[in-house]
């Protein structure tokens, strides 16, 4: 078998493999009358907030796409809409067979139909995917911005110093920029392939200096980004005993939810408990927490798997004049 078969397979087990271990602690952390509580409190939700979510989240899509082309203008290409948008739904569900194999598809599907090199097309998702991670940031100070005092008075109960934290993150970044630096007087294939990377990352991040709508691509990313927490607070509403979640805890297990899902097939199993545990320590119940977890990841990955799907079947068929 091939190494770069094995890698695949690799991929796609072992993530496969953590959310299945997630999903048997969530049946072993929990009684026959703890999982009929969690069936009958999805059952019983509120849909119409559930729907609305998905209508947030499909927004979220659309914008992406639109704000792709921001990207490629600069690049001389400009794409049809419409190819963006089923290459990002097929980005979406290929992550969930094999993480991160969706850029690829992604890519692979703008030179197919819109006759854009793929490392052009390619470059410029590294660097929106690298946008996605300052937003990720961003959203993560504010929590820790708004849950300051909960967070110190944490710390301080495991006799933990905040200062410690900090000067540990500055030695592994000083680790990181020697080691990188020793990289670099190296031809070794890994070398070579980080150095790789970076360069198609700064090729990506040139179209950012490049594009003449700036403002309007800050405007859809911030619009993406809080569409993903508007539709991630819409789903407290769906259950009663969650409609009273503050704004603090419904933003942590945004980002803790967020994390999960880069660690497993688009969050399976280790999505939900993530996002319950989070809930619990805010005084929601087991049962009511892992519901929420459950119907945020169920709805949000139907979504996906619809339009998805869809995206595959109409692909060569808006195309089939080219």
């Amino acid at each position: 078998m091939k190494k770069t078969t094995q890698n695949k397979i690799v991929k796609t087990i072992i993530p496969l493999l953590i959310g299945i271990l997630f999903i048997y602690l969530s049946l072993k952390n929990t009684t026959e009358q703890d999982r009929t509580a969690i069936y009958n409190s999805i059952k019983d939700a509120h849909y119409g907030y559930i729907f609305l979510s998905l209508i947030l989240g499909l927004l979220s899509h659309l914008s992406r796409a639109y704000r792709w082309n921001f990207m490629l203008n600069p690049l001389g290409y400009k794409p049809r809409l419409i190819n963006n948008i089923l290459a990002i739904f097929i980005t979406y569900i290929a992550n969930l067979g094999v993480p991160r194999s969706g850029e690829f598809f992604r890519a692979t599907v703008m030179q197919t139909y819109e006759k854009i090199p793929f490392e052009k097309s390619f470059g410029t998702i590294i660097a929106e995917r690298t946008v996605d991670l300052f937003m990720l940031l961003i959203t993560i100070g504010l929590a820790l911005l708004l849950e300051s005092d909960l967070i110190y008075s944490m710390l301080e109960e495991r006799s933990v110093n905040p200062w410690s934290i900090l000067l540990i993150a500055f030695f592994v970044t000083g680790f990181i920029y020697v080691a990188f630096l020793q990289l670099k007087k190296t031809n070794h294939p890994f070398a070579q392939k980080i150095f790789s990377l970076l360069k198609g990352l700064s090729e990506g991040f040139l179209t950012l200096v490049r594009m003449e709508k700036k403002w309007a691509y800050l405007f859809h990313t911030v619009f993406i980004w809080t569409m993903y927490i508007a539709m991630f607070y819409i789903i407290k509403l769906s259950l009663p005993e969650t409609q009273s979640l503050g704004f603090e805890a419904i933003l942590i297990g945004f980002i803790v939810g967020a994390l999960a899902i880069s660690a497993t097939n688009g969050g399976i199993g280790i999505y939900p408990f993530s996002v319950s545990l989070v809930l619990i320590s805010y005084g929601i119940s087991k049962e009511s927490s892992l519901a929420f977890g459950w119907i945020m990841w169920s709805a949000q990955t139907i979504m996906v798997l619809f339009f998805g799907s869809l995206s595959f079947f109409l692909l060569p068929l808006v195309n089939r004049k080219n």
